[in-house]
């Protein structure tokens, strides 16, 4: 089916376990707020759902995706977590700030999870404009906050089968 026509958050393909053995961080860019906001709502939402303590989740905001990281390594060089979740909002522009700014916060997020050997999740939209994001954040392609959640638990779980 093609992308145009489906909900993009469909884990019916997955088995999620209980979050509820683990602790999680969110760390949200405030700049789209609207968008972030939304992201946010549905990665809480989806962590307690499955049954994730909400004392178990800290959330933080950081003023924009490109501070996500630093965002990410201040909270697991503080806090310990299972998981960190990293959700943002970067709208392609007229200027090349787009590709520095998506380049510098995919490597940034992976090389956190690399440091401290936790995972940290990539949920940042990278879009065109912003109803592609809208799109994204609880739209009709679903909310890619959740698929952030659904991440953030598999791997958690994943760590602690591993250890």
């Amino acid at each position: 089916m093609a992308t145009q026509l489906k909900s993009l958050s469909d884990f019916s393909h997955t088995t999620i376990p209980s979050a509820s053995p683990y602790s999680f961080a969110i760390v949200t860019a405030q700049w789209n707020a609207d968008i972030t906001g939304a992201l946010y709502q549905g990665a809480y939402e989806l962590l307690v759902k499955q049954g994730a303590s909400p004392e178990n989740i800290i959330s933080v905001t950081v003023p924009g995706s490109f501070e996500l990281t630093s965002g990410a390594d201040m909270i697991l060089n503080n806090k310990k977590v299972d998981a960190v979740i990293c959700l943002g909002c970067v709208i392609k522009g007229d200027t090349p700030h787009f590709e520095y700014i998506c380049s510098a916060v995919a490597h940034g997020i992976t090389n956190v999870g690399l440091k401290y050997n936790i995972p940290v999740i990539f949920g940042v939209l990278t879009t065109n404009n912003q109803e592609q994001a809208l799109e994204r954040a609880g739209g009709k392609h679903g909310n890619k906050g959740e698929e952030a959640a659904a991440t953030a638990i598999l791997m958690a779980d994943l760590q602690s089968t591993l250890r």
